[in-house]
């Protein structure tokens, strides 16, 4: 009778055991994706330098994609390791901090070479420091956001998603004011500054609909997903300035939750030895 492999093998090993034995098949999957993305993103400024903004923005996207598959697929393969974590953090600085910061600068930004570069500068400058402080905090059990299901600020694929605004409409409309380089400077470093923030925004876990509306929800996504097919550029400005409505629904939600959460831990003052706290108040 041949043995069976033990699934959890992997898992007992020291992490010096593990490191020299390598990354197994099942670490390789998310991984690959992972570098898959990076491509696609580096991909994405090879478009860009052609002058091919449509498909360089399709590049980004598709990157962001793959991005949330990555994740997903470690853990449904039970396949999480640092280097995974590390990897990742590092394909999303240059697919969603440097492409997209470069494709916009090549878009309209060049035509403002000094306030435009530094916008571009800000922006991956600001996914970097996001991913480092994402990294950072990995083994904090001290996170207020997480612990009630929000994250904090824009996460780096959004922050990319919402910095080609602009280039949507552009590419819809076909209006040459969408290609403002002042307004677009301005629009770059605003969504760098929402990358770093402390704004609590909403993560998959908080958005949990009616059960009377979940039917409804699906159909939605999938005339959402047929909008993308024949009006691409109009349904991802449509979505961008939803994402963009639902943050203060965020920071509303997470302001309840926290009040909710101060309430149920105060404590109830002690009585002295001469109070009666069920005897009513002299009115005089």
């Amino acid at each position: 009778m041949i043995d069976e492999p033990d699934p959890l093998a992997e898992d007992r090993l020291s992490p010096r055991r593990r490191l020299a034995r390598g990354l197994s098949m099942r670490a390789i999957v998310p991984n690959a994706i992972t570098a898959a993305a990076l491509c696609s993103g580096l991909t994405g400024i090879r478009f860009a330098i052609a002058g091919d903004f449509e498909k360089s923005v399709q590049a980004v996207i598709l990157a962001g994609l793959l991005d949330g598959i990555d994740g997903r697929a470690a853990r449904l393969l039970r396949a999480q390791t640092r280097f995974g974590a590390e990897l990742d953090s590092l394909a999303d600085s240059i697919s969603f901090g440097v492409a997209p910061a470069l494709i916009v600068y090549l878009w309209t930004l060049h035509q403002l070479p000094s306030l435009g570069w530094i916008a571009s500068l800000a922006f991956a400058i600001c996914c970097v420091l996001r991913l480092a402080r994402f990294n950072a905090r990995l083994d904090m059990l001290d996170q207020p956001h997480k612990q009630a299901g929000f994250l904090t600020g824009v996460p780096a694929p959004l922050g990319a998603g919402l910095a080609f605004l602009p280039i949507y409409l552009w590419i819809a409309t076909g209006i040459p004011e969408f290609a403002n380089d002042v307004a677009v400077s301005i629009w770059m470093v605003l969504i760098a500054f929402l990358m770093i923030s402390s704004v609590p925004t909403l993560s998959w876990s908080k958005m949990q609909p009616p059960r009377d509306l979940r039917i409804g929800l699906i159909a939605v996504v999938g005339l959402t997903v047929a909008a993308l097919l024949t009006e691409p550029w109009y349904t991802l400005a449509v979505i961008t300035l939803g994402y963009l409505a639902l943050i203060p629904l965020g920071i509303a939600s997470y302001a309840k939750v926290r009040r909710r959460a101060q309430g149920q831990a105060k404590p109830v003052p002690a009585a002295g030895p001469g109070d009666e706290p069920d005897a009513p108040s002299d009115p005089s």
